[in-house]
């Protein structure tokens, strides 16, 4: 890339906080042939402590999602191409 180890560093720190700054804010971001990142509303539901068996509330929350794009999946199911 002609980029110094450090610069690459800063590059990819860059990219992951504009990542999880647009997931916060509620956006989406999609890089095409490659997936879409986005949040998903978790509702609320009971769960169980599998230790005590005991009846667990969790809460409704937001989650941060990847979703794989068609091309991609496509690409790794063919393998590599010798």
């Amino acid at each position: 890339t002609g980029l110094t180890k450090k610069e690459i560093a800063e590059a990819v720190d860059m990219f992951l906080k504009v990542v999880s700054d647009a997931l916060v804010e509620g956006k989406h971001l999609e890089i095409r042939g490659f997936g879409t990142f986005k949040g998903k509303e978790r509702k609320e539901r009971m769960a169980r402590n599998p230790r005590t068996g005991e009846a667990v509330p969790v809460p409704a929350r937001r989650v941060p999602v990847f979703k794989v794009s068609k091309m991609l999946k496509d690409k790794v199911a063919r393998g590599p191409q010798i």
